[in-house]
């Protein structure tokens, strides 16, 4: 699950924050121990003075260092079990003096080998909801979409009511949040402004967020913005991995931004390159199906109108009656 450069390096962040307050809290409460228990002291240095003892008589020549290292083990347990049986009279919790890290699995490192740990992960999750946090309104749920606000009037150019053709948008949409996997397939929101589409795509992203996949939500001006940043001054282009690495990208409001050479080949690479990684990719646009082409070019059009599953939002603006 890729999530993008800066996540990953807040969630490192919090992680090595919470190795050191776990250690200061260890430490101190040693410090509270040695002196409310001297003998603790005194047994914990015993104990690291005998370990470098055991060492050195695995390579001492001559003697019988087995004899010896068997002597320092003898005087280890019995350090041990007279270490516990005082923590054992004192008042102190099983775990005041727990010096383990804050992951058994991967040390607190993040990471086992190559492969991120399940820790580091849980962090990855809840920083990019952090990050969907800033860029949503906050009230992004599918319960909230109001179908009440769309006629329930038939129209004839549909074959349906307004009414009934969200309800089954908004079906669609959920569906596709509580079953997405990597490669769940594109969708392709088109309508007019203020139908909903905006709303139901941030729906989706916090889904599938909550269900442990990278997500990253972005508005096609910002998109495009990006891209020419990095590519005519110079800037890393690892920050531009976020777009195409990600479980999940979400782009709104294309055909907003304004049209230029650079803007065509930009949409043409992102689409393409995810289409070829057969990774899930969402775009809400104003445009009708029919003004892609005009808008971008046949190779663009033809990969969203072939490979997105197209839902048609219609009615009126809700936007004022949401007031």
């Amino acid at each position: 699950m890729p999530y993008s450069e800066s996540v990953i390096r807040r969630a490192m962040e919090r992680l090595r924050l919470s190795a050191e307050e776990k250690q200061a809290e260890y430490e101190a409460h040693l410090a509270e121990a040695y002196e409310k228990y001297p003998r603790l002291q005194q047994i914990d240095r015993r104990l690291r003075e005998s370990a470098a003892e055991a060492v050195a008589a695995s390579f001492r020549r001559g003697g019988d260092p087995k004899a010896a290292i068997a002597a320092l083990e003898e005087e280890n347990l019995a350090l041990q079990d007279e270490r516990q049986w005082i923590l054992d009279a004192s008042d102190y919790d099983e775990d005041f003096l727990d010096d383990s890290p804050v992951c058994a699995v991967c040390g607190g490192r993040g990471w086992v080998g190559a492969k991120m740990c399940e820790c580091l992960r849980e962090l990855c999750r809840q920083e990019q909801k952090k990050e969907l946090a800033g860029l949503l309104a906050g009230n992004e749920r599918f319960e909230n979409f109001q179908l009440r606000f769309y006629p329930d009037v038939y129209d004839p150019a549909l074959g349906a009511s307004p009414r009934h053709m969200m309800q089954l948008n908004l079906g669609a949409c959920r569906r596709y949040a509580n079953n997405f996997r990597k490669g769940s397939g594109n969708l392709l929101f088109s309508g007019a402004t203020g139908l909903g589409k905006t709303f139901l795509s941030a729906c989706i992203a916090r889904q599938v967020a909550d269900l442990g996949y990278s997500v990253t939500y972005v508005s096609a001006g910002k998109l495009f913005s990006d891209y020419e940043r990095v590519k005519f001054s110079g800037a890393d282009d690892q920050e531009l991995k976020k777009y195409t690495d990600c479980d999940l990208l979400i782009i709104d409001d294309l055909g907003t931004e304004m049209r230029t050479q650079f803007v065509v080949s930009a949409l043409y690479a992102v689409v393409n390159e995810r289409l070829q990684r057969q990774q899930a990719t969402i775009i809400s646009t104003n445009l009708r199906p029919e003004d892609l082409e005009g808008r971008y070019t046949p190779q663009i059009a033809s990969r969203l109108l072939g490979c997105y599953q197209l839902l048609s939002f219609v009615g009126t603006d809700i936007r004022p009656m949401l007031r």
